[in-house]
């Protein structure tokens, strides 16, 4: 009986919890949609168009562009930097107010959002290593691989000439991994858009151009179907003015045109020295959603855990259920359902913090839960049944017996557990988390320094995780003695 009364005290603070997420998400909400600031989604990792840079602002053409709008017809707006595919997903999900990203207008893009007037006109054009010489035309990619960015012009091309000329595609998030493909020799050439590309081999990303710019699909502005108008119309209007006071050939020139600037000569540890602050606080968003995730992870443990081990049925049941379903979805699938698909279904915007804390939580509370489960099932009943023998209560024998023994058994478990949830945190980079290895791709879009870049972010997790595994380990020690 008491049992069942706990269970049911610790659903209802579930319930409680739960109630008060969506009062917090709905309010979120209600402040969004009367706030007159936009919110846009971005890619900042396409350069020249949208990338960060050393001081960690966004610049680029779509982002200078954008800003000369905004300031002509007196709008507000934020960025949110999210990656290509993610920005288009969280467009459909009234996550974000438009998107900007070097985005093709296409029928089928078309279908789904309202453009507004081109302000780009774009092409394809084929990359290959800097030192390839043997690649020079279509006809040399038979039978080879040829690395694309998902998203762009250059996939659609190469989809539509890979059975002609007998090459397989390689596809890629963003356009640095594309270029390192081709540079290992993993690919034998990239499709690209050709200011995109142009602007990387300027900025020594070991790739040269060897065909013809290609016809393309012009880059437009988007907003969901039928929604923020006037948004659109504001865009159309600034468009036109900033082309008329030459503003608009003014930001062009700056990342396109003959002066534009060139990557710096930069030693390894100059380059790394300069990343550092970007990849620091990459790094402080990593430990934060671990600390904050992992403390709602141990709270779910607790309550689906004794649910586990409890005397009633039903509650066993629901917490089965629980562990099956969040520990059976991989977190990227869960990631993108919490973010992108309950606000899209239900119709209400998601803060990205509470969408990654409540993925990270989720998925490690159905670990924790097991850790919990496993660790109170490990000690022998014998235990209990003296205890209650010697007039104990349930409650307290577990309390005063099973458990602290359960505990010395579960600190291990639980050390891993950490180490994984802070390493899960990358993956959350696919919903625009930009935390340590996102703020890596970021820093990488900008310098094309890949093998500097990738080591360091390397180094620093392992150092973090080190340190955080030896003082747990002496903290598990201490226990133990005690």
């Amino acid at each position: 009986m008491k049992t069942t009364k706990i269970s049911f005290f610790i659903l209802s603070l579930v319930l409680l919890l739960v109630a008060g997420l969506s009062g917090w998400v709905g309010n979120a909400a209600a402040e969004s949609n009367s706030s007159k600031t936009y919110v846009i989604g971005t890619d900042i990792t396409f350069a020249p168009f949208e990338y960060q840079d050393e001081n960690g602002d966004y610049v680029g053409i779509d982002m200078d562009l954008l800003a000369a709008i905004a300031k002509d017809q007196n709008f507000k707006y934020e960025i949110k930097a999210l990656g290509f595919n993610a920005a288009v997903q969280a467009l459909e999900a009234n996550q974000v107010d438009g998107v900007i990203a070097g985005m093709s207008i296409t029928d089928e893009r078309k279908a789904k959002f309202d453009f507004s007037d081109t302000y780009f006109e774009s092409g394809v054009v084929m990359g290959v290593s800097a030192n390839n010489d043997t690649i020079k035309s279509y006809e040399d990619l038979r039978g080879k691989k040829v690395a694309v960015k998902t998203g762009t012009e250059g996939f659609s091309f190469a989809e539509s000439v890979a059975s002609k000329y007998g090459f397989t595609i390689v596809p890629f998030d963003d356009s640095s991994q594309m270029y390192d493909d081709v540079k290992t020799g993993n690919s034998v050439a990239c499709f690209e858009d050709y200011p995109v590309l142009a602007y990387g081999v300027k900025q020594n990303n070991g790739l040269k151009i060897v065909t013809a710019k290609e016809d393309g699909a012009p880059y437009g502005f988007a907003v969901s179907k039928g929604k923020n108008q006037e948004l659109l119309e504001m865009f159309n209007t600034g468009l036109a003015n900033i082309k008329a006071n030459g503003e608009y050939k003014r930001i062009t020139e700056v990342y396109l045109g003959e002066n534009a600037p060139t990557a710096a000569n930069m030693g390894r540890w100059e380059l790394i020295q300069n990343s550092l602050p970007a990849l620091f606080k990459g790094l402080g968003n990593t430990l934060l959603y671990t600390i904050v995730s992992l403390f709602f992870a141990f709270i779910i443990g607790l309550i689906f855990g004794f649910m586990k081990v409890g005397h009633n049925r039903f509650l066993r049941g629901v917490a089965t259920v629980f562990v099956d379903i969040f520990r059976g979805i991989p977190l990227i699938v869960l990631a993108f359902f919490i973010y992108f698909g309950i606000p899209q279904a239900m119709g209400f915007t998601m803060p990205l913090f509470l969408a990654a804390i409540l993925t990270l939580s989720l998925n490690a509370g159905a670990y924790v839960t097991e850790i919990i489960r496993g660790g109170i099932q490990s000690i022998d009943r014998g235990q209990m049944e003296a205890a209650r023998s010697l007039g104990l209560p349930y409650r307290k024998a577990m309390m005063k017996i099973v458990i602290p023994q359960a505990i010395r058994i579960m600190i291990p478990s639980f050390i891993n557990q950490m180490v994984i949830t802070l390493k899960d945190t990358s993956i959350l980079s696919v919903i625009g988390l930009v935390e340590l290895t996102q703020s890596g791709k970021i820093v990488i879009a900008r310098t094309f320094s890949s093998f500097d870049i990738w080591l360091t972010v390397a180094v620093m997790y392992l150092i973090v995780i080190i340190t955080l595994t030896k003082i747990a380990d002496y903290l598990e020690v201490k226990v133990r003695r005690g």
